[in-house]
């Protein structure tokens, strides 16, 4: 994606595709002029994704944090807390539109959305995210209090994807069809119970079904014979 488009046309120099505009409206802005962190944020944030420190004479990010850090007499962790701010704006861009976040919200809260995404429902999260204080919110992404105290399974399946412990692990793509979809999503359920059992997984490629059918009742009497061994 474009990096224009996932900033709004009203940040004014924000939306530019010049470095040298974009560095100097954060220079400016970091001066005191037309004071927006969430502004400064998504500029730091383009000239990063689209590595546009390279046409201001920077090798790499930090570096030219450090010169604007050096320039504007700004401290450097103010701003990388502010890049961060741009990065996780644009990452739950379509989350922070639905709930009407702004400026005026308290941007300095978004570092520690994502910590409160892991912790807390995503509904309380975004509902708390507009109602709370910066130290407020904080202390909540930090907090366990939102986290179920039940451990997630070993593994589900929804829909289809597969979850481990709750992280995705895989994903079968529904366009495969039916018949390979099925053959797919029952093939990792026997990985999964074979997991769960702390046993193995051995895969035998049958011609039809007529085959598993005469395979099945031979397999189970053939491991049942090994196992009482």
């Amino acid at each position: 994606m474009n990096s224009t488009a996932i900033i709004n046309n009203d940040l004014g120099f924000a939306g530019s595709d010049d470095p040298v505009e974009l560095d100097r409206g954060v220079r400016n802005t970091i001066r005191g002029i037309s004071l927006s962190i969430l502004t400064i944020g998504l500029t730091l944030a383009r000239i990063k994704a689209d590595k546009l420190f390279l046409d201001l004479g920077f090798k790499n990010i930090t570096a030219y944090i450090e010169g604007l850090s050096k320039d504007t007499k700004s401290d450097r962790g103010n701003i990388f807390s502010w890049l961060k701010i741009g990065e996780t704006y644009i990452k739950y861009r379509d989350d922070l539109e639905k709930i009407g976040f702004s400026n005026d919200d308290g941007p300095t809260k978004l570092p520690y959305l994502e910590q409160a995404l892991e912790n807390a429902p995503k509904q309380e999260v975004f509902d708390k995210l507009m109602l709370m204080s910066q130290r407020q919110f904080k202390a909540f992404a930090k907090s366990n209090k939102g986290k179920s105290e039940e451990a997630p399974p070993l593994w589900e399946i929804r829909g289809n994807i597969l979850y481990m412990k709750g992280q995705r692990a895989a994903i079968i793509n529904r366009n495969l069809g039916r018949r390979k979809t099925k053959m797919l999503m029952g093939a990792l359920r026997a990985a999964c119970r074979a997991i769960e059992r702390r046993g193995c997984l051995v895969a035998v490629h049958l011609r039809n079904w007529d085959e598993v059918e005469q395979f099945e009742p031979a397999a189970k009497r053939i491991r049942s014979r090994i196992q009482k061994k």
